[in-house]
């Protein structure tokens, strides 16, 4: 196996309210709710099981079906290096946003946009 700068995986569920789910969400499988933008909600399980709910996101101009995040902002760097190298279409380039993180997304050969981050 190779060495992957992958810290986790999330699925980007679009809904038309983020908040409207969270009875579901918290009540019945008891989540926890560690983030809330508003545009965007973040339910997490044990053991870092996560699900996001996206009306739309707030600065890309398409929205994301997954969101990888990445070790550090030197493997963030590299990832993307690699996304251009292999002549990826980059939908949204490496951006600080105001929520802490930097990231970009890429498409990948078929189709799916990626959203890659790390924390700053």
């Amino acid at each position: 196996m190779t060495d992957s700068p992958v810290r986790r995986i999330v699925a980007n569920l679009t809904v038309a309210d983020p908040g409207a789910d969270a009875p579901f969400w918290t009540g019945l499988l008891g989540l926890d709710t560690p983030m809330d933008l508003g545009w965007i909600v973040n339910h997490r399980g044990p053991d870092n099981a996560q699900v996001q709910l996206v009306a739309r996101d707030a600065t890309a101009p398409e929205d994301s079906r997954v969101s990888v995040e990445v070790a550090d902002l030197d493997a963030l760097a590299a990832v993307h290096a690699g996304a251009v190298d292999a002549g990826l279409e980059i939908v949204h380039p490496l951006t600080d946003e105001a929520w802490g993180v930097r990231r970009f997304f890429v498409r990948t050969p078929q189709g799916v946009v990626v959203n890659v981050l790390a924390h700053r």
